[in-house]
């Protein structure tokens, strides 16, 4: 057993660096040494507010789940998989074997293991630890990408899985609302989908700027002028497809006189329970769609980023080391100035 530090969380504002133990990998694992860890929405539920909804730590609990990592070692029958290798760890880990595994809706698992979960109790420990034992089936190779890049894989991820299920994206009229990572990576997902016009709103000029640069025909400051959409509530309004990744109620209500009649709100954004304007949502015949997770997609985003088709390298605007880590959470909580955070480990 090595003994190595890890990012735990137990309770609002309580964030330890502690050390924990890591041993050799078993049958079809691998052992990593870790690179990169985003800071993600939920990782900042955990550490503001000891988590979101329902949702709530009862024990301490390792944070992180956006990770890449060097292979060290590889367990008897991994194949594929070299040791030196940069890889992309996918959190996601079902079971394969309940009904909805079965299915092939692997990230509605009756058993998932996903890093940095309170979910489930035990709770599931996550991956902001210096080493890691992973499966080799959660592991993609990343030659090509940086670490930080890398490590971008899963909420890309996310993002790409709630463009799958909108469906059709080939000229359509696209509104973002919420400019955070997700927000941001939908843009490109929906654009790179075939998106005609993305018009991206939050309340923050930051994460607008970012959205711009990262292919948001318009953006629009809903906390500077809250009336800025209404000149698409024409004719009933304008848009095909709402991403909404903001988890706020305002930011839905806002978003529906602009949508047009058929059009399609998929919810991205978790912040808790939300209350729709349903009537209003009713009288135009809007289909709401959830999106939770993602499965084929990891694989899928880190071919598309080494490919170059998808970049995500101008999300990640600061890397701070392990050392750093309250630093780090405080800044990935600060909109003026950070989009996505990231924990160096090496």
């Amino acid at each position: 057993m090595t003994t190595v530090q890890a990012i735990v969380a137990h309770g609002a504002k309580d964030l330890r660096i502690e050390h924990t133990e890591t041993g050799a990998p078993g049958p079809g694992q691998v052992r990593l040494r870790m690179a990169a860890g985003g800071i993600c929405g939920s990782d900042l539920h955990y550490y503001n507010h000891g988590g979101f909804g329902a949702v709530r730590l009862r024990e301490p609990m390792i944070l992180g789940h956006e990770v890449s990592g060097y292979i060290e070692s590889l367990g008897e029958g991994v194949s594929g998989l070299a040791e030196g290798q940069l890889v992309a760890v996918s959190p996601s880990r079902p079971c394969y074997d309940c009904r909805f595994c079965h299915e092939g809706a692997h990230n509605h698992c009756l058993n998932m293991r996903f890093y940095g979960s309170a979910m489930p109790f035990p709770h599931i420990q996550g991956a902001f630890r210096e080493t890691l034992i992973a499966e080799a089936s959660q592991c993609a190779v990343a030659d090509g990408l940086t670490a930080g890049e890398a490590a971008m894989a899963e909420p890309l991820a996310v993002s790409l899985h709630a463009v799958r299920r909108v469906g059709g994206m080939l000229g359509k009229r696209v509104l973002v609302t919420g400019c955070g990572p997700i927000g941001v990576l939908t843009i490109l997902a929906a654009r790179r989908a075939g998106a005609e016009t993305i018009v991206a709103t939050d309340l923050s000029d930051f994460t607008l700027g970012v959205a711009a640069a990262n292919g948001a025909d318009q953006t629009l400051n809903m906390k500077t002028n809250p009336d800025a959409l209404h000149p698409w509530h024409a004719e009933k309004g304008q848009f095909d497809i709402c991403f909404e990744c903001s988890g706020s109620p305002p930011a839905l209500a806002a978003a529906v006189p602009a949508m047009k009649p058929g059009g399609v709100i998929m919810q991205l954004g978790l912040g808790g329970d939300m209350t729709l304007p349903l009537q209003a949502m009713t009288a135009k015949e809007l289909n709401w769609i959830g999106s939770f997770r993602f499965h084929s997609e990891f694989h899928t985003g880190v071919a598309l980023m080494q490919k170059g088709l998808i970049k995500v390298q101008p999300l990640i605007t600061q890397t701070l080391p392990l050392t750093e880590a309250v630093t780090a959470f405080d800044l990935a909580g600060d909109r003026t100035q950070a989009m996505k955070v990231q924990i160096a480990f090496d």
